[in-house]
């Protein structure tokens, strides 16, 4: 089992050049990814997103990238030849019409606006896409291993709320005949009192408990949701991605459970059936962060 929230780096370098990639994941119903480039490399999201996608299936992913190129290659100076043959020429102008001392030399030169320009070149794109694989492998890696850790403490906890889910239930099911019983001796005793010392119709009396019984069943409710028991016990022990399977069964225990409360008129089957109803809400609120 892993829990969809985790925090992963990786780092890659060679020639001088290095990618760094932090990936963040919360919890999220679908898969979402959202990568922070920048705008110079938008061509490696592509990249990132694959190899994102084919390591997980949901949850909300925020991709922190940096790239840093200390090589040689990083930055160029061009020259403005034209440009500085212009500057030289109003120089000598300058100087043969003012009678000035000739004091402008390279350094000045090279000083004078627009004559030398920075430009950063095309970097080589094939190891910068080499460098991001490899770094968010790493990244994925480090993520999956705190995803994993995260998700050994939800399994244990879900292991001890559906244990609780099962005992409550079980108490359910020892107090369910006993509830028509004690529903058919107090209706005796009720209707006793007031004839006032005659014997009631028992016919009658028969036909009224059978009533009270066919819609006081829960047979039914406690079956099938026995059933989503052995099912979630199943999913949970599964290597593969649980969490839809989990949020879908969930959603069918606390439709038994409320049922099993709509018809419960036992004040100690009601008691059950609440907390019964808690820790399904418990389950609910632990599976939402399961992958």
């Amino acid at each position: 089992m892993k829990s969809m929230t985790g925090y992963g780096r990786g780092v890659a370098a060679k020639d001088d050049r290095t990618v760094t990639v932090e990936i963040k994941s919360v919890n999220n119903r679908f898969l979402d990814i959202a990568c922070k480039l920048p705008k110079s490399m938008i061509y490696i999201d592509d990249v990132i997103q694959k190899s994102i996608k084919s390591a997980f299936s949901r949850g909300s992913f925020d991709v922190y990238y940096s790239y840093v190129n200390l090589s040689e290659s990083a930055k160029k100076v061009t020259v403005d030849s034209a440009l500085a043959a212009e500057y030289i020429a109003a120089a000598k102008t300058l100087r043969a019409e003012f009678r000035l001392e000739d004091d402008y030399n390279v350094t000045a030169l090279m000083r004078t606006p627009d004559i030398l320009t920075v430009t950063v070149p095309d970097d080589d794109r094939d190891l910068v896409t080499e460098l991001t694989k490899a770094a968010v492998k790493d990244a994925i890696k480090n993520l999956e291993y705190m995803r994993l850790t995260e998700g050994k403490g939800i399994n244990a906890d879900l292991t001890g709320l559906i244990g609780n889910l099962e005992n409550y239930l079980q108490k359910a099911v020892e107090r369910a005949p006993q509830v028509v019983v004690d529903y058919k001796n107090g209706l005796i005793e009720r209707v006793k009192e007031l004839l006032d010392g005659y014997e009631p119709d028992e016919s009658k009396l028969l036909n009224e408990v059978a009533f009270f019984a066919d819609k006081a069943d829960i047979n039914e409710e406690i079956s099938r949701l026995s059933s989503h028991i052995a099912q979630f016990k199943s999913i949970c022990a599964e290597d593969k991605p649980q969490g839809r399977r989990l949020d879908f069964l969930s959603q069918e225990m606390v439709r038994e459970v409320n049922t099993m409360g709509s018809k419960s008129n036992d004040i100690t089957l009601t008691g059950y059936v609440i907390a019964m109803k808690n820790e399904v809400e418990k389950i609910k609120e632990q599976i939402r962060n399961v992958e």
